[in-house]
Formats: C-alpha cells, sequence, structure tokens
C-alpha cells in the first residue's frame, strides 16, 4: 500500500476542503437565505444542497483543464433542463436556481493557478447580491392576470375608469390597476374582462 494513501498533509487536499467551506457558505446564503426567503419551497432544499456538493467535488477532482472542467458543469445543468421538460415540479425560477447553485460550484471548486480567492469570495457576492436584486424586482412588478365574467355593464358603459376599478376590486377583494375588456355578450348583458393586480 502508498504511504500517500493514510497522508493528508497535502497542500491540494487543504486548499479543496477550505474552498468547499466557502462553496457551502454561500449555498447556504443563496439557497436558505435567498431561494427560500422568496419561494417558501423547502422540498428542493435537499436537491440544490446535493447537487452543490456533487458538483464541487466532482469537478474538484478532476485532473483536466479548467475548460474541461466547466464544460462537465454546464453538461450537467443540461442534463437537468432536459429533465424540466419531462416534470411539472420544476418552475422556470427554479431552474435558474439551480444553474446557480452549479455555477458557485463550478467557481469555488475550479482551481485557477494564481488567483486570489478574495476574486472568488467577490465573484460569489456579486451572484448573490444580484439574485437578491432581481428577486426585490420581481416582487415589486409581478403584475397577474385573470379572466372574469363582469354583469354590471351599465357601469363597464360609463367610461368612469376609478368606479369601474373600484368596483371589481370589491368583488375579486384584490387591487385592480386596469382591465381589458375582451368580449361584451349585449345579449346576456355580461363581459369577460381580463383583469390585472399585484400579488
Amino acid at each position: 500500500m502508498s504511504d500517500n494513501f493514510f497522508n493528508l498533509n497535502h497542500p491540494d487536499f487543504y486548499g479543496t476542503m477550505f474552498r468547499f467551506v466557502l462553496n457551502m457558505v454561500f449555498l447556504i446564503i443563496l439557497i436558505r437565505g435567498v431561494y427560500f426567503r422568496y419561494t417558501k419551497k423547502e422540498k428542493f432544499a435537499f436537491t440544490f444542497f446535493l447537487m452543490g456538493i456533487m458538483v464541487f467535488f466532482l469537478t474538484s477532482m478532476l485532473n483536466t483543464n479548467i475548460l474541461m472542467q466547466f464544460s462537465f458543469g454546464f453538461g450537467l445543468f443540461a442534463i437537468f433542463a432536459i429533465l424540466r421538460f419531462r416534470t411539472r415540479n420544476f418552475s422556470l425560477k427554479d431552474m435558474s436556481y439551480i444553474f446557480t447553485v452549479i455555477g458557485i460550484s463550478l467557481i469555488n471548486a475550479v482551481k485557477v493557478v494564481g488567483f486570489p480567492v478574495l476574486g472568488v469570495i467577490i465573484f460569489n457576492i456579486i451572484i448573490i447580491i444580484s439574485i437578491i436584486i432581481l428577486e426585490r424586482f420581481s416582487i415589486n412588478n409581478n403584475i397577474t392576470t385573470h379572466s372574469i365574467i363582469y354583469k354590471n355593464l351599465e357601469l363597464l358603459t360609463s367610461a368612469e375608469k376609478q368606479r369601474i376599478l373600484q368596483d371589481i376590486s370589491e368583488l375579486t377583494g384584490k387591487d385592480i390597476l386596469r382591465i381589458k375588456i375582451r368580449k361584451i355578450d349585449f345579449k346576456d348583458k355580461v363581459a369577460l374582462l381580463d383583469i390585472f393586480y399585484k400579488e
């Protein structure tokens, strides 16, 4: 048996473990601090953490060039992108987080000679801050659309926009921003409307 079998005093081992701890810190911030806060989906936490851990160690163990390591990581994402079309459990936002988990794990796993660790930390911070900004933007601009049947044609044809919005808001319990008339049936005295409101 090789003398190096039980020898962990190799600098690459400790460097890999340090980067693994760094990776886990940012995965916890991403998954628990950002993803769960904005989506409230606990069921994917296990998948995201395990995926990040496996991508990190598999990439770290590859004794190939950086291009091959990144190709491997993005190949994994391509597999999950294909799986996304075979299941309804993953939304586009969930797939974006999967891509981010793989990307962060790749960034933290790849050892670039001469590149400072502080630079890797800055990259991770930029990614996390960008996600938070995009989530906040998404919340502030998240407008939902529904179709409803509206019976008060007299009010609808009165062109009193504020009264119409107030009436529909009271009927639906939503703060209606605007409406769009899809169809008016004068025989049955009803109208099909699209209503727009913020969640």
